[in-house]
C-alpha cells in the first residue's frame, strides 16, 4: 500500500553513537518520511548483553535481523529500526527500535546511556526493559536512569512550566512499561503464594513506608515507575536453551528451543501485538512515519545541541514542519490538476468551476488528513490563499487563451470579406447587401464554433464594434439605398451591436450567479471538513486525559489500600486538575470556529471578489 511500510529485509541505523555524540542518520529518517501511516512504536531498553535483539527478532517475525552477540562485547550501538507491516492492525505500521545496551564498560559515559534510555522513552510507544536473573533490589537499581528522567524531559516549554507538577504529568505522555526479565529460573511466589508475572513486578515495585533517605533511595526508582508509566507489564523468560548453545541462538529453529520459553515469547508478542497504542503525541496527536521522522531529529538535534527536549516544543515545532508539508502537498494536487486542465484551454466557464471545485476540494482534504494541530488555521488559511491566487492565474490565462483563440478565428472567417472589400466588391449598388449576407454568415459558423471558451461573446460584441465603421462606409457608398433605408439599416447596425452586448452581460450575470453559489457550497463544504477535524482532535485530547485519569484513579485506589494516605490525597489534587482540564476542552469550540473558520471565509471572499473582478475585465470591450 503506498504510505504503508517499506519492504525492510534488514533493520537499520536511526541514531548512531559517534564520538560527536548522537547523530541522526539521512537515509533512515527518509524511509520513515515515506511512510504516511500511523506507526506503533516498540523500543526495548536494557543493560548490553541480556538478549534484548532477540526479541526484537521475534517482534518483527524473523529469526535474525537486530545483531545478537555471543560474547561480552555490546553488539548494538546507536539506536536501530526496523519498520515492518503491524501484524494485528491493519494499515498500521510497527516500528522496532533496538537500543544500544546500557552500562557497557567501554563507553566509559553514563550519560551516554541515559540519554538512549530517554530517547527510548520519548520515541515509543510501548517500552520494554530487558533483564536477567530477577527483579530484587538490585535490578530496581540499575534501572536508574528512570529517576533521572525529570532533569532530562520536560514536558512544558519554559514559560508555561511548572516546577513542581511536571513529574506528574509525564503519565500523559510517556508509553506503556513492560519488564521483560530473561534466564528467570525462580519460582514466583511471596509469602508462599504462587502469583502471576503482573504480581511480581508489582510487588518488586512496593514502596516503604518512613522518611528515613535510606527509604526514600529505596523508594524512588520504585515510584518513578509507579507515576511515570501508564501501564505496567511484566514476563518471566526462562533460558531458551542450554548455556553452550546460547551462541547460536539466532540459527537454532523452534524445535530446538526450551517449549516454556516459547510460549512465554508467544505470550509477549501477542501482548504487544494486541495492547500497544498508536505512538501520540501532547494532545492526543497520532504519530505517522512522516511525523516520527521530524520527531527522532528534533528530540536528537535538541539533545546535541545540550538543551533539555521538551514535549511542548517538540510537538510545535513537529506541526510546524508536518502543517507546512501538508500545505505544500495540498497545492501541489490543485496546481498539478490544473495543469492538466490548462492542456484544454480555452475552456467554458463551467468545466473551469467545476474543476476548481474539485482541485481546491482535494487539496483541502489532502491538508486535513496530513496536518494536525494547525492552531488558528494558519496552514489552512495559507492553502486557500494560495489556492485562491493560483485560481485568479488560471482564470487569467484561460481568458487570454479564449481572447487569441477567437481573435484568430474571427479574422480568419472574416478573411474572405475583407478581400472583398480590398478589391471593391461591395462599392457597387446592392453591395451593402451583399456584405451583410455574407458577414451574417460568418459570425453563424463563428457561433456554431463550439470551443471559443470564456470571452467567445465578448470577441464578438469587439469584433462587430470594429467592424461597425466598415459596414457604414459599404452602406453609405451603396447607391441603390435611399437616405431613409441607409438610416433604417443604420439603426439596425446599432441595434445588433446592442443586442449582442446584451447578451453577453446576461450571460456572465447567470455564469457569476453560478459561480458564486458553486464558491458558497466549496466555502461550507470547507467549514464542515474543518470542524469535523476539530472534533477528531478534541476526541483524541480528550481520549488521552480519561486514560491519564483511569490510570491515576488506579494509582490511587493502590496508595489507598496499601496505606499511603499522604501521596493519596496529593494524588486528588492532580486527578482534580485533570478533570477540570477535561470540562475546559469540551467548552473550546467558539475559539476555534473565531480562529479558523472566520480568516477562511475572508480567504473565500477574496475568490469571489476574483471572479467579479472577471466580470469587470470583460466591460473593457464596451464602447460607451
Amino acid at each position: 500500500m503506498s504510505g504503508g511500510a517499506p519492504s525492510m529485509p534488514a533493520p537499520v541505523c536511526l541514531i548512531e553513537n559517534t564520538d560527536r555524540g548522537l547523530q541522526t542518520v539521512g537515509s533512515a529518517l527518509e524511509i520513515l518520511q515515506g511512510i504516511q501511516q500511523p506507526v506503533v512504536v516498540v523500543a526495548v531498553v536494557g543493560l548490553y548483553r541480556t538478549g534484548k535483539s532477540y526479541l526484537m527478532n521475534r517482534l518483527a517475525g524473523q529469526q535474525s535481523g537486530f545483531a545478537l552477540g555471543s560474547t561480552i562485547e555490546s553488539k548494538t550501538k546507536g539506536i536501530w529500526m526496523w519498520c515492518v507491516p503491524h501484524p494485528s492492525k491493519p494499515e498500521h505500521t510497527l516500528v522496532l527500535l533496538d537500543t544500544e545496551g546500557l552500562g557497557d564498560v567501554d563507553k566509559g559515559d553514563s550519560k551516554n546511556d541515559a540519554w538512549i534510555f530517554c530517547l527510548g522513552v520519548l520515541l515509543s510507544s510501548i517500552l520494554v526493559y530487558n533483564s536477567r536473573g530477577t527483579i530484587d533490589n538490585q535490578a530496581v537499581e540499575k534501572l536508574h536512569y528512570v529517576t533521572e528522567l525529570t532533569n532530562q524531559i520536560r514536558v512544558k516549554s519554559e514559560a508555561a512550566r511548572d516546577e513542581d507538577g511536571e513529574d506528574c504529568e509525564f503519565v500523559r505522555f510517556f508509553p506503556g512499561f513492560v519488564w521483560a526479565v530473561r534466564d528467570f529460573t525462580l519460582e514466583r511466589k511471596i509469602d508462599g503464594r504462587g502469583v502471576n508475572e503482573d504480581e511480581y513486578l508489582d510487588f518488586a515495585l512496593q514502596l516503604k513506608k518512613g522518611l528515613a533517605p535510606k527509604i526514600g533511595t529505596y523508594n524512588l526508582p520504585r515510584q518513578c515507575i509507579r507515576n511515570f508509566f501508564p501501564t505496567r507489564r511484566c514476563f518471566t523468560f526462562p533460558f531458551p536453551t542450554t548455556p553452550e548453545n546460547m551462541k547460536h541462538l539466532d540459527s537454532m529453529s523452534e524445535s530446538e528451543l526450551c517449549p516454556d520459553f516459547l510460549r512465554v515469547a508467544d505470550r509477549f508478542c501477542t501482548y504487544v501485538f494486541t495492547e500497544s497504542c498508536v505512538k501520540t503525541v501532547q494532545g492526543g496527536h497520532r504519530v505517522t512515519g512522516s511525523r516520527f521522522s521530524h520527531l527522532v531529529k528534533i528530540y536528537v538535534d535538541t539533545i546535541n545541541s545540550g538543551s533539555v527536549p521538551c514535549l511542548e516544543n517538540a510537538v510545535v515545532a513537529m506541526a510546524e514542519i508536518e502543517n507546512q508539508s501538508a500545505m505544500n502537498e495540498g497545492l501541489r494536487l490543485y496546481e498539478q490538476g490544473m495543469e492538466q486542465l490548462k492542456a484544454k484551454f480555452p475552456t467554458d466557464l463551467q468545466s473551469l468551476l467545476a474543476e476548481h471545485s474539485r482541485l481546491s476540494t482535494m487539496a483541502t482534504n489532502e491538508f486535513l488528513k496530513r496536518s494536525f494541530k494547525d492552531d488558528g488555521g494558519k496552514y489552512m488559511a495559507q492553502l486557500a490563499e494560495k489556492v485562491a491566487n493560483l485560481y485568479e492565474q488560471v482564470i487569467t490565462e484561460n481568458m487570454n487563451a479564449s481572447e487569441k483563440m477567437c481573435r484568430k478565428l474571427l479574422s480568419d472567417l472574416y478573411a474572405n470579406i475583407a478581400g472583398n472589400i480590398k478589391q471593391g466588391v461591395y462599392a457597387k449598388p446592392g453591395g451593402y447587401e451583399a456584405y451583410c449576407r455574407e458577414r451574417d454568415a460568418m459570425v453563424a459558423k463563428y457561433c456554431q464554433h463550439r470551443k471559443k471558451g470564456v470571452m467567445g461573446e465578448e470577441m464578438l460584441e469587439e469584433f462587430l464594434q470594429e467592424k461597425n465603421a466598415e459596414a457604414n462606409s459599404i452602406l453609405m457608398a451603396d447607391e441603390k439605398l435611399t437616405d431613409a433605408e441607409k438610416k433604417m439599416a443604420e439603426a439596425r447596425e446599432q441595434a445588433a451591436v446592442q443586442e449582442q452586448r446584451v447578451k453577453v452581460e446576461e450571460q456572465r450575470r447567470q455564469e457569476l450567479q453560478q459561480a458564486l453559489e458553486d464558491e458558497k457550497r466549496s466555502q461550507e463544504e470547507r467549514m464542515r471538513r474543518l470542524e469535523e477535524k476539530f472534533a477528531e482532535e478534541k476526541k483524541l485530547q480528550q481520549e488521552e486525559l480519561d486514560r491519564v485519569l483511569s490510570s491515576k484513579l488506579a494509582e490511587q485506589r493502590e496508595m489507598l489500600e496499601k496505606g499511603f494516605k499522604d501521596r493519596a490525597e496529593t494524588m486528588s489534587q492532580e486527578i482534580e486538575q485533570l478533570r477540570r482540564e477535561r470540562v475546559r476542552n469540551d467548552e473550546d469550540k467558539p475559539g476555534f470556529l473565531q480562529e479558523v473558520l472566520l480568516p477562511l471565509v475572508r480567504i473565500g471572499s477574496d475568490i469571489l471578489s476574483t471572479l467579479l473582478q472577471y466580470k469587470g475585465m470583460c466591460k473593457r470591450f464596451e464602447r460607451m
